[in-house]
């Protein structure tokens, strides 16, 4: 197999991956994508306690955050806590009956659960719930993305869950996929020669640029550093109609987002692994279909969207196109290439049942979740380093200096 291009050193030096750190991750995700069951460890036969956070009109309960413990073996929901009473009471049929609170401190406190789910999808009240659970004894968390407002917020999260020895995994899908292993051994046995670059884009709707990059970004960004390495630097540009955005541009954000500001926004990365990366998002645009990346390497390109089951592609030329290279784009699925899908469970739903399996598998082996609270904090350093460089004028260095809100200096 071909030696990844980051092969120098430890991720925990420079930042750049070493082929031993490459393909133990590689090995890690198949082994927990591929196995249908994720067969657990000797505790999952105990029943955990579980927990469940919600805020109806404040992001509600996610994309099933809350429901998808019924599927989970070993798992019995006990509290469930929404500050909005119909939201309360809804929260408590639905999931059978568990113990509700207004007060979601006062039920960690309380009930003391082993396991959690964060839902809002609204980020302002992130910190502060995963701080709490962090404190109450809970062991492992899962948490509707994007990850928090601010990078302060971001880097005491990561504090809290790693003096009280919490596992935290964001909603991230695409890190469960089975498919993802494959496209990650086809890029480091060089089945498209050496990485290039890896573009990605939002899904440019009503939400196109800043709230784009902060909505959906994370999930393409996430997958940009697990596939090439921790971005090195970037430079951002965030437009306003088609001019840099100036301080009256700068509003409170929807979903909880602190500040947003620009229905444009331009980010180029340089990777740890020598690729370039890209994000790009215009405002109605009609990107929806478009919404993913696509890997470009010196022998062929791999087009993959996201979620638990994305669609994903491969181009085996050089030229990237199918009329010049006179070649079809091969499907990728878990199986490998050009292989029939054996997957059947391949809902959103089984995405979430695989994470907190996974999640579960994390907290009883000490070891890290696949789609881990540090990784959430690399995707989301990405987003505010567009937004900071814009700031500057300026390339901005990883990690960044500034781990304020960038708008809110301006």
């Amino acid at each position: 197999m071909k030696t990844p291009p980051w092969d120098n050193s430890s991720r925990s030096g420079d930042g750049s991956y070493s082929r031993r750190a490459f393909m133990a991750g590689a090995c890690a995700t198949a082994a927990a994508a591929m196995c249908p069951a994720f067969i657990l460890g000797g505790e999952s036969a105990k029943r955990y306690r579980v927990g469940v956070i919600g805020h109806t009109g404040r992001g509600d309960y996610g994309h099933g955050l809350d429901v998808v413990w019924r599927d989970v073996p070993g798992c019995q929901i006990v509290a469930v806590a929404d500050a909005n009473p119909q939201g309360l009471a809804a929260a408590s049929t639905r999931l059978g009956n568990p113990k509700p609170f207004a007060d979601y401190r006062k039920m960690l406190e309380e009930m003391k659960p082993d396991l959690v789910s964060i839902c809002p999808r609204f980020i302002d009240e992130h910190h502060d719930m995963v701080l709490a659970a962090a404190a109450n004894g809970v062991r492992g968390i899962y948490l509707e993305k994007p990850l928090c407002r601010t990078l302060e917020e971001a880097d005491a999260m990561v504090a809290a869950c790693q003096k009280n020895n919490v596992k935290l995994a964001v909603a991230h899908q695409t890190r469960y996929s089975p498919r993802l292993p494959v496209v990650r051994e086809l890029i480091a046995s060089g089945k498209i020669g050496k990485l290039l670059e890896i573009r990605a884009r939002g899904k440019e709707d009503s939400r196109g640029g800043a709230e784009d990059l902060w909505v959906l970004g994370p999930h393409v960004l996430d997958l940009i550093q697990h596939l090439a390495g921790p971005p090195q630097w970037c430079f951002g540009s965030v437009l306003e109609k088609g001019r840099p955005i100036a301080k009256s541009d700068v509003r409170p954000g929807a979903e909880g987002i602190a500040l947003l500001a620009g229905d444009e926004v331009h980010a180029t990365y340089r990777l740890a692994s020598g690729a370039m990366a890209s994000f790009d998002s215009v405002r109605e645009a009609g990107g929806g279909p478009r919404f993913g990346i696509w890997i470009f390497g010196s022998k062929g390109v791999i087009e993959m969207g996201t979620n638990y089951t994305p669609p994903a592609f491969l181009l085996p030329h050089t030229s990237w196109s199918v009329p010049r290279g006179k070649k079809n784009w091969i499907e990728i699925t878990s199986a490998g290439l050009g292989k029939p899908e054996p997957m059947t469970e391949t809902t959103p739903h089984h995405g979430n049942v695989a994470a907190v399996k996974d999640l579960i598998q994390a907290v009883e082996n000490n070891g890290k979740p696949l789609a881990d609270i540090t990784d959430a904090r690399t995707a989301l350093e990405m987003v505010v380093a567009v937004f900071e460089s814009q700031r500057l004028g300026q390339p901005v260095q990883f990690p960044l200096a500034n781990r304020k809100d960038p708008l809110a200096m301006m």
